[in-house]
């Protein structure tokens, strides 16, 4: 029997199911509706296709042999809804993934308690529901968090975990432990709506559908400039490690100035930004902003911003060698 378990047999549980197996793990794909028998056939059918396929994919794009596809797949065990007792009593951590409803959480939440071990870590992968919500529904809340995986699951990297006041420093580093001995990244933030991620792309996303609906610009000229300049800045430097490495007083005076020009709300700075101006705490240049940079090689650290930011425009294929001299 599998030491995790995916409760849920939809993409998210199936994209799960691929990152454990892709790491070398058992996993149980549980579902987590009772079906009658050509019901679940067809749907273990799909389940199985979608992660062959992916895992197809992969191998096609050079990420894995296409030899290990069988192997792999073969990782996941697909569980009926009704011999989920004994799969959920099996597991060391169980990832549930049903719909985004409070019910449908509700009634997943009591299943995988009736019958998990106490020991068991149990996770929501839920994106709009705060833990918070949810942790009361669980039978030992203190080995409940929410675990946020990205789409596709199995191919990005971080993991956002948001943890409520009970959630055990125990059941955070078994969490942190089973995400890292799988080639993930795991992030902790608190009890908030949207995570991370989320609560930043949601913003990006909706101004950039201002844009279009504004005629600033069209959709394939607002995607090639978030591709190859905020993309592949931000994919080298922290959101807030850019903040500090260009100075928070540029923030300050840019988000004035579209405050004035675009929306006084949408733009405006947060109140954080106005004491680290009033303090001085402007970033690199004074050696100080939401990190301290005192006592660290300057040049160095500059030098290394610049390596990251080189290596992913010449992974774009968009760096150029410098230019012969030409006659005019």
């Amino acid at each position: 029997m599998a030491r995790y378990a995916a409760f849920g047999a939809g993409r998210m549980g199936r994209g799960i199911a691929i990152a454990f197996a892709y790491a070398g793990h058992s996993i149980a794909l549980i579902d987590s509706r009772r079906r009658d028998g050509a019901a679940a056939a067809r749907l273990r059918a799909e389940a199985y296709t979608e992660i062959r396929q992916s895992l197809e994919i992969l191998a096609q794009l050079g990420a894995m042999d296409m030899g290990a596809v069988d192997t792999i797949a073969a990782r996941v065990h697909w569980v009926e809804a009704a011999d989920a007792p004994a799969a959920l009593a099996n597991a060391d951590m169980v990832f549930e993934g049903v719909p985004e409803t409070l019910e449908a959480k509700r009634e997943a939440l009591a299943e995988i308690g009736g019958h998990c071990r106490a020991e068991a870590v149990v996770t929501s992968t839920t994106s709009s529901i705060l833990v918070t919500q949810l942790a009361p529904l669980v039978v030992h809340a203190e080995r409940f968090l929410n675990l946020h995986w990205l789409n596709p699951a199995y191919l990005i990297p971080v993991v956002e975990l948001s943890t409520h006041p009970g959630t055990s420093a125990d059941a955070i580093t078994r969490t942190r432990a089973a995400m890292e001995a799988i080639g993930k990244l795991p992030v902790v933030c608190g009890v908030a709506p949207g995570y991370i991620v989320p609560r930043l792309q949601a913003l990006v996303m909706n101004e950039a559908a201002r844009m279009i609906e504004e005629g600033v610009a069209t959709a394939e000229e607002i995607d090639r400039a978030t591709r190859f300049g905020l993309g592949l800045r931000f994919a080298a430097i922290g959101v807030v490690e850019f903040i500090d490495f260009g100075g928070a007083d540029i923030l300050h005076h840019a988000s004035r100035e579209m405050a004035g020009s675009i929306d006084p709300v949408r733009y405006a700075a947060p109140p954080v930004i106005g004491r680290m101006m009033e303090e001085g705490r402007l970033g690199l240049k004074t050696g100080a902003g939401f990190y301290d940079y005192r006592g660290r090689d300057v040049a160095a650290y500059r030098r290394d911003v610049l390596a990251r930011t080189l290596a992913q425009v010449w992974d774009a294929g968009l760096w150029r060698p410098p230019a012969e001299d030409t006659l005019t």
